[in-house]
């Protein structure tokens, strides 16, 4: 049976040295799919396209090839009926904030993108998806705000904008250690240029881990696990992070304290102007409050 098949975002190549494959060129190029298996993934089932063909990840690129991710299943996900918090919504997209601990998609039920059809009211554009969709993706463990596109057109704007890098996000974090007032880290991911800037908000002592400074994170490309990677590279890993952090530190039961707290961004549609934030967790403050009384009360 022919499935039912759906543009969900196009690229053009504009300029290539005849020396592109289209994997490595998706994995240099498209944001949309934040990682190299993802990319790897979505080529073998044929969800992204070369000039409308399913083709082999070798294939060598040539300027205005169009290169399509396709949804090659319209089945409506199954409802997760779970309240989000909704920052704002039109016909065109919303703005959500994602709870830690809830994956934005996946195989899993329990997912964001299960949950929007319960929070999110359809569209009645002409070109309405059928359903809303994630056009980024927060790690599991990373709460804060998620952008939401709710018709065809938004979401390719959306992604191309990610593309070209015109939305910015911010982050608060709290790592462990001592940070400098500011900084820039320029550490490639996977052989790949990324760059972050970092500015540090408040900084206590604390007992298990000398100081914690609360920090607001600037990401200027976007791979996967770049703010968590870096801040660990500068030996100040995100509080809770299991995956780069000191295995002794981690505190049980906690998360990972990391918020993506401001989206900065044009409306794919009216081209106004938006900003939108989110208070990070209290559990930021909360902890840096703590681990400080602990400190003076032993000292």
């Amino acid at each position: 049976m022919k499935k039912n098949i759906q543009i969900k975002f196009q690229h053009i190549v504009e300029v290539t040295d005849g020396e592109d494959r289209f994997n490595t060129y998706c994995e240099e190029q498209l944001t949309i799919i934040p990682s190299r298996k993802g990319i790897k993934k979505a080529i073998k089932k044929g969800e992204l396209r070369l000039n409308g063909e399913v083709v082999e990840g070798g294939r060598w690129l040539k300027e205005n090839d169009a290169i399509t991710l396709v949804d090659l299943d319209l089945t409506p996900p199954k409802t997760y009926h779970k309240k989000l918090t909704i920052v704002y919504e039109d016909e065109d997209l919303a703005v959500i904030v994602k709870p830690a601990g809830l994956s934005v998609s996946g195989n899993q039920f329990k997912t964001v993108q299960n949950a929007l059809q319960h929070n999110l009211s359809p569209s009645i554009k002409q070109d309405a998806l059928p359903w809303p969709l994630p056009v980024h993706r927060l790690d599991n463990q990373t709460s804060g705000l998620l952008i939401i596109a709710k018709t065809k057109t938004a979401r390719v704007r959306l992604g191309q904008a990610f593309e070209t890098k015109t939305i910015q996000k911010t982050y608060r974090a709290v790592v462990i250690g001592k940070t400098a007032h500011a900084g820039y880290i320029n550490v490639p991911i996977d052989d790949k240029l990324s760059c972050s800037l970092y500015r540090t908000l408040k900084t206590s002592a604390s007992l298990k881990n000398e100081f914690l400074s609360l920090v607001e994170l600037t990401p200027k490309t976007g791979r996967t696990h770049q703010l968590r990677i870096h801040c660990a590279h500068m030996g100040h890993p995100i509080l809770g992070d299991k995956i780069y952090g000191k295995s002794d530190l981690i505190l049980k039961h906690k998360g990972l304290f990391l918020c993506a707290t401001k989206l900065e961004f044009k409306h794919p549609i009216s081209n106004e102007e938006l900003v939108f934030t989110t208070p990070m967790p209290a559990k930021f403050e909360t902890r840096m409050q703590n681990e400080a009384r602990r400190y003076e009360s032993k000292v």
